[in-house]
């Protein structure tokens, strides 16, 4: 049974859609004003994740993410860039997009904008009027968090407490310091719609209530996003959503934990974003989705390059190994199988439980990752071992690696060319280490290609490189 730890409280739970067989899931998405970070990056890698393993648990999921697009950052941005707040939008979801694919990050089945969904939110806000649960002040409308006794309840704290870590707003029109706007009154050069109470734009946190509504009616089972939303973004949304149904929101409250850069929190005070899009310049964005599921997903994670190169060195011996299957595959009959291949074909088997067991617990991608690596451990075994393969050994495994790349996604389809420019480039790493006398880097970079599977043999004409593993040698 899968079990999820839900924010709402704050324990493991199993999990039990609210309609059978199918799930429904709200992700919150980037606010479209400029490229995205790792620390957003996070977020999107670890639930496209989760989407693609519940589908492999035999679920229908509706994965639903948005793009705020009517946002006080998007107004600043735009008239700094001398452009629409429409036009802004259009080029960093174009943008988004990009880099999303980058990172193997699958479109969601319904990627709403929040200016495309202005009727269902002005319906959402009169439904809070009808109920007293909101009040207008001159075209402005607040939410009134004294009108809803359960305010609190996803932070596990107070409003006495609320106030004292927030930095709220002051405002004396305000019924309670903590009221959040529903509706914002028309301001020159802003984007505004009709709505009963003149024209105006949606707050920030309405539009996730309206559309996680309207896509996943009778399907409310995961909301998802990073730590940082819990307050006051999530839980605006669950006084809001349920201040107007008097129903229970989403059921499971899920939160990715924060992202570190070399042991400091992530500030523009301290000069430290980091861009996807910087990034894909000069390290491989599968890389950086491999690190990103390194770790369980609610605990922090610190990013540095040190740990970046070795989560690249990682995912190459993985990816050299799926390569090694495949080529191997194209040189090696059938046979029936000696005690070391049944063995490996109870392997599969066995990692296939265990990865499911991982990844039942509370989504533990780490452990997952553990698992995967395990396996290739023993797999580079069998392709080494002196009596050779058979074919109707290394297809199952190749189905295994198939299998979970399907939810992990890290694993190129790399072919022959693409093997020989990378085992190249460290060859010439390791040749110019030796030109300086630099024995241990260049034993070192041996030693990473062995750990590949690569052998190399000095010879009077240079450096020759061989797989290791019968009648697949290519030379240099």
């Amino acid at each position: 049974m899968i079990r999820l730890y839900n924010t709402l409280t704050r324990k493991k739970e199993p999990f039990v859609p609210i309609k059978e067989g199918k799930i429904g899931i709200y992700a919150c998405g980037p606010t479209v004003y400029d490229y995205f970070h790792i620390g957003n990056a996070r977020v999107f890698i670890m639930f496209d994740v989760l989407r693609r393993y519940l589908a492999y648990r035999g679920y229908d999921v509706t994965f639903v993410q948005n793009y705020t697009d009517v946002d006080d950052k998007m107004i600043n941005k735009a008239a700094k860039m001398g452009i629409t707040v429409d036009e802004l939008a259009e080029k960093f979801i174009r943008a988004y997009e990009e880099d999303a694919t980058a990172l193997g990050i699958l479109p969601a089945d319904h990627h709403p904008r929040a200016s495309q969904h202005v009727p269902e939110i002005i319906e959402l806000i009169q439904k809070l009027m009808n109920q007293k649960m909101a009040y207008e002040i001159k075209g402005d409308v607040y939410f009134n968090v004294e009108a809803f006794p359960g305010y609190g309840k996803l932070s596990h704290q107070d409003l006495e407490e609320l106030m004292l870590g927030a930095r709220v707003e002051i405002d004396e029109r305000k019924k309670h310091p903590m009221d959040f706007a529903l509706w914002k009154k028309e301001k020159p050069g802003e984007p505004s719609w009709d709505s009963p109470w003149g024209r105006g734009r949606p707050g920030w946190h309405i539009e996730c209530s309206a559309m996680s509504m309207h896509y996943l009616e009778g399907m409310l089972d995961i909301h998802a996003g990073g730590q940082d939303l819990i307050f006051p973004h999530h839980e605006n949304e669950i006084a809001q959503s349920e201040g107007a149904t008097a129903q229970p929101f989403f059921r499971y409250w899920m939160h990715v934990g924060f992202l570190n850069i070399d042991q400091e929190k992530m500030s523009k005070s301290l000069g430290n974003i980091l861009t996807v899009r910087q990034l894909r310049k000069t390290i491989d964005p599968l890389a950086i989705r491999y690190f990103m599921l390194s770790a369980q997903y609610r605990t922090p994670i610190n990013f540095s390059d040190e740990y970046l190169e070795q989560a690249s060195k990682a995912l190459e011996r993985l990816n050299s190994t799926v390569y090694n299957v495949k080529e191997r595959l194209e040189n090696v009959a059938e046979g029936s199988p000696d005690e070391e291949e049944g063995a490996l074909l109870d392997l599969i088997e066995s990692s296939r439980e265990n990865f499911k067991k991982a990844m039942d617990d509370d989504f533990n991608t780490a452990e997952a990752i553990a698992v995967l690596f395990e396996f290739t451990r023993q797999v580079n075994i069998y392709l080494n071992r002196p009596q050779g393969q058979k074919k109707n050994i290394l297809k199952p495994v190749q189905g295994f690696y198939r299998e979970i790349n399907d939810i992990f996604g890290i694993i190129k389809d790399r072919h022959r060319t693409d093997l020989q420019k990378d085992i190249e480039g460290l060859i010439a790493e390791r040749e110019e280490a030796r030109s300086h006398k630099d024995w241990a880097t260049a034993d070192a970079i041996r030693e990473q290609l062995k750990e590949q599977g690569i052998i190399l043999e000095d010879t009077p004409q240079g450096v020759r490189w061989k797989i290791a593993a019968k009648d697949s040698e290519e030379t240099t």
